[in-house]
């Protein structure tokens, strides 16, 4: 028993933690200093990179079509969109519709061209959006902003950098 415990103390003697520390704190500091670091700074690197080439290629697209965009007259136009009917998301009770006609208001004739050419990316978000609405989503003042500015991001992201400056409803029906 007593041989038993020489064992166990010398284990635990002051010299032996002590280089256990050492090796522990040592390779501690060299996983860090070896291998997160250098992929930390090369993350880094490739973010810095990355971001520097995609404004490059952003800001070389088409400067001409900038700054014509910039020297066009503003003025009031707005652009009537077909009329939609969709089912709303009734949850398995009675099938119900939503029946709307939506006007859109830009300021440039180039953004009422652009809307045109991207018509059919418009109608397909707002209709994906329109099914997953409840009847719950429309009722009173507060559910029609919802909508309208629900939209009006929804519309604005598909025609990017192009802006839609409102979203005006014509009429609306939920059946």
């Amino acid at each position: 028993m007593s041989e038993e415990l020489d064992e166990v103390d010398e284990d635990f003697s002051e010299e032996n933690l002590a280089k256990g520390l050492e090796q522990k704190k040592f390779g501690g500091k060299k996983l860090v200093l070896f291998v997160v670091a250098p992929l930390v700074l090369l993350l880094l690197a490739g973010g810095i990179a990355w971001s520097f080439l995609r404004g490059e290629d952003e800001a070389a697209a088409d400067p001409e079509a900038e700054l014509a965009a910039v020297n066009e007259p503003t003025e009031v136009l707005f652009y009537d969109l077909p009329e939609m009917l969709v089912n709303l998301n009734s949850g398995g009770r009675k099938a119900s519709y939503l029946k709307v006609r939506v006007a859109l208001e830009v300021d440039r004739k180039s953004a009422l061209q652009e809307l045109e050419t991207k018509l059919p990316r418009v109608i397909d978000d707002f209709q994906i959006y329109l099914r997953e609405l409840r009847i719950e989503d429309l009722n009173g003042s507060a559910g029609m902003f919802r909508l309208k500015e629900e939209l009006l991001r929804r519309v604005n992201t598909s025609l990017y950098p192009t802006q839609v400056k409102d979203v005006l409803f014509k009429e609306m029906l939920v059946q």
